[in-house]
């Protein structure tokens, strides 16, 4: 007598995981990109050059 063993589905279980490795990779790149801008927004706002530039175009 031969017995099969039916082997269990993992497809949903490995698309969810696809899909939660894709939103953290998302949120962990967005996170990181923020400080780069909160960085520029400082250094343009130090910048004489650029507020007398920005005062003159009123």
């Amino acid at each position: 007598m031969i017995t099969e063993t039916q082997e269990k589905d993992n497809f949903w279980l490995i698309i969810g995981g696809v899909v939660a490795a894709v939103v953290l990779t998302v949120v962990l790149i967005k996170g990181n990109e923020h400080g780069k801008y909160e960085t520029t927004a400082k250094a343009i706002a130090e910048d004489a050059g650029y507020v007398a530039h920005k005062s003159e175009n009123k």
